[in-house]
């Protein structure tokens, strides 16, 4: 049984290959410490790194379509404000 962590190419992501692959682990990363960050706040961090564990594994590996809604919602919130505007009223 091969462990989840290892199903992602870390060198293929990290030599730049594959852009989805190199955003991906880059997203993994921000995610990873933007959950521990908020979970050490409510609950400490023993219980803050299990979550964030949990969390970023059920995103990551089982539903893995997941990770683009936050990363899509933010480039939607820097460069879709302005198209709303100029929709007439």
């Amino acid at each position: 049984m091969q462990l989840p962590i290892l199903a992602i190419d870390f060198v293929g992501a990290l030599q730049g290959g594959d852009i989805f692959l190199t955003l991906a682990l880059i997203l993994f990363v921000i995610y990873f410490l933007w959950i521990y960050a908020w979970a050490k706040k409510q609950i400490g961090p023993k219980l803050g790194i299990i979550l964030t564990l949990l969390i970023t594994y059920l995103l990551f590996y089982q539903f893995p379509e997941l990770i683009w809604v936050p990363f899509l919602l933010f480039l939607w919130s820097i460069f879709g404000k302005d198209l709303l505007e100029r929709v007439p009223k």
